[in-house]
């Protein structure tokens, strides 16, 4: 089903959200939490079901759950672009809760020696 690399930081079950079809997980999302933040991630959905609108439900959801200011990280434009429909907009780095600066480190790191294009955003209240 959804086999894609999710980001092992933070993996708790109790966090996801699923949509499931016949007994079958064809999309996921979690909220992650942090002592002052909370992060939207593994938003996936599996290959046969996407564009479909699955994706933006789950979004939507995670959205209205959330009970801290909501954070996301995206590895491109394409991305960027797809969670500004839902109000998110990029975020300086030094407007970020110290919980995600060491969460989002490693990434920013990553992205900068290998430079790629990380795109941090917030969604404000």
């Amino acid at each position: 089903m959804l086999s894609v690399p999710l980001d092992p930081t933070q993996l708790r079950w109790q966090q996801f959200w699923v949509i499931e079809f016949e007994k079958k997980v064809i999309a996921c999302g979690q909220l992650r939490l942090f002592e002052d933040a909370q992060e939207l991630g593994s938003l996936v959905v599996a290959k046969g079901w996407r564009n479909q609108g699955l994706g933006s439900v789950l979004a939507r959801h995670l959205i209205q759950k959330a009970t801290q200011p909501l954070y996301l990280e995206c590895l491109g434009q394409r991305l960027a672009t797809y969670y500004q429909r839902f109000g998110f907009g990029p975020v300086d780095w030094d407007k970020l809760p110290r919980s995600l600066q060491q969460k989002f480190g490693t990434s920013k790191t990553s992205a900068t020696l290998l430079r790629l294009p990380l795109v941090i955003m917030h969604c404000p209240d």
